[in-house]
């Protein structure tokens, strides 16, 4: 069996085949895994685990149908899903984990993040990122109308529709920050998603061999890292 990572996601109702394929990814090829780690933006927004949003409330009843078969669930907050708290863990049994996390799997150890806290050369995405992952700042919100919140969401989706515009180079991760995670950690693996750029780079850190997996969002297919004993592998998963 192989332990399974995803992200990028971004599940919302105005896009249900996303979470059509979603849920038929749980109740099939998650139900065999060992494990399934979700490193963040599961969720397009998420305003506070108080949200009755009847369509979140469905996949969260489906990750809570998968860990009551056996199936550990692991979960790392994104850039859009950075409000989730321990009701959403009690309520899915998942375990929520620090970004970033080291993973020891199959004998090897890799270092699990989002990824958006690498992106650095991108200073105005930064400030903001500092400014939401503050205990206070969140609690200011989370002490907000409902409503309120739901439309300082929205806000902010539609600022970051109009951002994604900018230069690729800026809102990818800085190759400088990856070497300095990895060396200060002494691990040599760095799985992320959140730049939607799948792919595997090879580089070094002095003269030790390293490598970078990012996941893929899924927007028009699925993505998957499947980590098996014979290592992992970033594959597609059509829709």
């Amino acid at each position: 069996m192989s332990t399974l990572f995803i992200s990028d996601l971004h599940l919302d109702a105005s896009q249900p085949e996303i979470g059509d394929q979603f849920l038929q990814f749980l109740t099939n090829e998650a139900r065999q895994a060992d494990a399934l780690y979700i490193l963040g933006d599961l969720f397009e927004s998420w305003v506070g685990d108080d949200d009755p949003d009847p369509y979140y409330a469905k996949m969260k009843q489906a990750l809570r149908s998968l860990v009551d078969r056996g199936v550990p669930v692991f979960f790392m907050c994104g850039n859009r899903d950075f409000m989730i708290g321990e009701l959403f863990a009690a309520e899915t049994g998942a375990c929520i984990l620090p970004d970033p996390y080291i993973l020891d799997i199959h004998d090897q150890q890799v270092i699990l993040s989002h990824g958006d806290a690498l992106c650095t050369d991108d200073l105005e995405y930064q400030a903001v990122r500092k400014m939401t992952r503050n205990p206070e700042w969140q609690k200011m919100m989370l002490a907000k109308s409902l409503p309120e919140r739901q439309a300082f969401a929205a806000e902010a989706r539609k600022k970051s529709q109009a951002y994604a515009k900018v230069s690729q180079e800026i809102s990818d991760v800085n190759q400088a920050a990856v070497v300095r995670l990895l060396a200060d950690k002494n691990v040599m693996t760095l799985l992320h998603g959140h730049t939607h750029r799948p792919a595997v780079h090879r580089f070094t850190v002095g003269e030790r061999p390293a490598r970078r997996i990012v996941l893929g969002d899924w927007y028009t297919q699925g993505s998957v890292v499947r980590w098996s004993k014979s290592g992992p592998q970033l594959c597609k998963l059509p829709r």
